[in-house]
């Protein structure tokens, strides 16, 4: 039986995984999840979205902070957001609430 993956929202709360170490690689970070030994590859943009992840209520303080920090639509931004917060999820590194 497979666990089923919330569904992500902006009024979603995201934890992040005890199990997850972080590392900068040149401009970009890499994710390790300890439990399945599986690397995660993240650009500027979500870096800067993980690094927000424990700063913030919940997906919408974080995209009001994005759309603050970066010259692009504010829907392309939430897009952008859930869909990676979503990836996060099914890859075990965020609990989503």
């Amino acid at each position: 039986m497979t666990a089923s993956i919330p569904s992500v929202t902006l009024s979603s709360r995201i934890t992040v995984s005890d199990d997850v170490l972080m590392q900068e690689v040149g401009d970009e970070v890499v994710l390790l999840d300890l439990a399945s030994e599986r690397y995660f590859g993240l650009d500027p943009v979500g870096t800067r979205i993980w690094e927000l992840l424990p700063e913030r209520q919940d997906l919408a303080d974080i995209l009001t902070s994005l759309c603050e920090e970066f010259d692009a639509e504010p829907a392309r931004i939430e897009h952008d957001l859930l869909t990676l917060v979503l990836s996060l999820s099914e890859a075990g590194l965020v609990k989503v609430e």
